[in-house]
Parts: structure tokens; C-alpha cells; sequence
């Protein structure tokens, strides 16, 4: 129990700092949305309509620095994130609510998927090393990792879009598609999101594949498995619980990491296939200096790569007794 409560301090204490931090940067960067407006449009902009542009998209200044910084976190306790300025008059809340299960739904999906077939082939090709497809599977999975996602998207996009025209170029769904959780609507989805799945899950899938292998090689090489095969233990056990318990472990720490990171969106991907999720949203709010937008899906991809690691550390007591053991002591 010490060990979890020390973890969970530590999330909140690291939680504060990035809110802080997420305060104060953007403040620190020269020029704002509006004096980007004025000088998009020369001048066009009176002083004024300068000054009743920062009001409605609340950049007005209330007061000193350190009253607007608590007045800045009582609305992040209220979960209000201020109104978006490339989406005005939306408010940064309702933005986010409408992109996040785009996101967590494709990119979520494709993370655990890749790392679960990754894993898998990685540990075949540690296990049955010596077979000419389990020591040609390391290549493959290096060359996959290896390779820019966002190079193998145009190269889907070309091929099945504009060649064979199979699939859509991008979007999420075809325009008036009519009720949501229709027959219609979930063969539209699937059909708009199976090029950026492909993508995701065969460019990531490679690296969690020479991570699995490196883990179980290092695992074969102790001596507990050869104490196992000679207590008369069969293989499938050696290799359900000794092999594969202790060759995961390493990799529940990036695949954790991973998940933190689905809420972030793949940026590159949803910008490519114009895929409406938070990543396209980021690059959007980067591209019109949408500091409300901005600021608010930093701070939620900082909260959930905390949560995910926390939660990693959680499974690390449960599945590692070393970790807990060593907590106490």
C-alpha cells in the first residue's frame, strides 16, 4: 500500500507541475492569436474590434499574473478549458468531447492490437529461433518500425485510394450518412477507417515485435528455465510462465506510455487521412495559434500518460512481487 500511495503522490504532485507548466508557456511566446490577425490583415483590424476579439475569446487580461493562474485552475477543476478560437464560439470542452472517441477509438484500438500482435510474433520468433520464418520475422519487424507512418500512409492512399479507389481518401464518415449506430453508419466508419488502421497497426506493430524478441531471448538465456525443463515441466508452461510473464514486463512500461499517448491522437496519421481527432485538432490549433485548444490537449495528453504509468506501476506490484517486496523494505 506504501508503494501505491508514494505512485499516487506522485501523480498528483506531477499533474500540478504540468498544469503550471502548461499556464506558463504558452505566455512566454511572443505575439497572440489576435496581433496574428491584425497582421494577416494589415491593419484592417481597428484597435477596438482588436480589443472586442480578445474579450470574446477570453485573451482580456483580468488581473495580475498570479490572480489569472488561480482563476486558471479553479476553471481546470470546473473542467473549462475556455472557448476554441479556430472553432469560435465552441467552447474548448465541446471540441474535445467531439473528437475523443474518434480518437480513442481508431487510435486506441490499433495501439493494443499492434502491441498484442507484436508481442506475439516477437515471442514466436524468440521461441522457435533457428526456423527460417521466426529469424526472418526480426528483419521485417525492423524494417517496419523503421519506416516514416506518415510515408506509408501516402503510399495507402495512392495505391487503394487514387489507384484502385477502394477506400476513401480520408474523413471519418460520408457526408449526410444519417443516424449515428446504424448498419449504414458503422460500415461507413469501418470503410473510411481501415487505411489509417492499417497504417498504425503495421508500423507500430514492427517495434513492439524486436522488443518482445530482445525480451525473450534474454529470458531464455536464465537459468530458472533450464531448473523448469528439468523438474519435468512441459513446454507450453515454461513458456506461458516463465518465458512470457517475464519477457511482458519489460515492455508494459512503453506499452503504457503508448496508451497515454492515444488520447494525443497519431497527428501525422488523422492529418494525412483529415481523420477528425484530437491529433488533427492539435495540428490545427498549432496552425491558427489556438492557445485554449492547444493548452487543453497538452494538459489532458500530460494527465493521461501519468494515469497510464500509474496504472503500469499498479500492474508491475501485482505481476513483479520484487517491485512490492521492495517498496516496503
Amino acid at each position: 500500500m506504501m508503494y501505491l500511495a508514494r505512485k499516487l503522490l506522485l501523480l498528483l504532485f506531477t499533474l500540478f507541475v504540468a498544469a503550471t507548466l502548461n499556464f506558463i508557456l504558452p505566455r512566454m511566446v511572443p505575439g497572440d492569436p489576435i496581433g496574428a490577425m491584425m497582421a494577416k490583415y494589415q491593419g484592417k483590424l481597428t484597435p477596438d474590434a482588436a480589443e472586442a476579439l480578445r474579450v470574446a475569446y477570453g485573451l482580456d487580461n483580468q488581473g495580475s499574473a498570479i490572480q489569472e493562474y488561480f482563476i486558471y485552475l479553479g476553471k481546470l477543476l470546473q473542467g473549462d478549458f475556455g472557448r476554441s478560437i479556430s472553432q469560435f464560439p465552441a467552447p474548448v470542452s465541446e471540441v474535445i468531447a467531439r473528437a475523443a472517441p474518434w480518437t480513442i477509438g481508431l487510435i486506441g484500438f490499433c495501439t493494443i492490437i499492434a502491441f498484442l500482435l507484436g508481442s506475439a510474433l516477437g515471442l514466436y520468433s524468440a521461441w522457435k529461433r533457428g526456423s527460417r520464418l521466426a529469424d526472418a520475422l526480426p528483419l521485417i519487424g525492423l524494417f517496419l518500425s523503421s519506416m516514416p507512418y506518415f510515408w506509408f500512409a501516402l503510399l495507402l492512399i495512392y495505391v487503394f485510394a487514387l489507384k484502385l479507389s477502394v477506400f476513401p481518401l480520408g474523413g471519418n464518415l460520408e457526408p449526410f450518412i444519417g443516424a449515428a449506430f446504424t448498419p449504414k453508419w458503422w460500415s461507413s466508419m469501418l470503410h473510411h477507417a481501415a487505411l489509417p488502421v492499417l497504417t498504425i497497426v503495421i508500423t507500430a506493430a514492427g517495434g513492439w515485435l524486436v522488443t518482445m524478441r530482445n525480451n525473450a531471448m534474454s529470458v531464455l538465456g536464465e537459468d530458472y528455465l533450464a531448473f523448469a525443463r528439468a523438474k519435468g515441466l512441459s513446454e507450453r508452461r515454461i513458456l506461458t510462465r516463465y518465458v512470457l510473464r517475464n519477457a511482458l514486463l519489460p515492455s508494459l512500461t512503453g506499452f503504457g506510455i503508448a496508451i497515454g499517448f492515444v488520447v494525443g491522437g497519431s497527428i501525422l496519421t488523422e492529418t494525412v487521412f483529415s481523420y477528425p481527432g484530437l491529433g488533427y485538432y492539435l495540428f490545427q490549433s498549432v496552425v491558427s495559434l489556438d492557445y485554449p485548444l492547444m493548452q487543453a490537449l497538452f494538459l489532458i495528453i500530460a494527465a493521461a500518460v501519468l494515469v497510464a504509468n500509474f496504472v503500469v506501476d499498479i500492474f508491475y506490484a501485482v505481476l513483479d512481487p520484487r517491485v512490492r517486496d521492495g517498496a516496503q523494505a
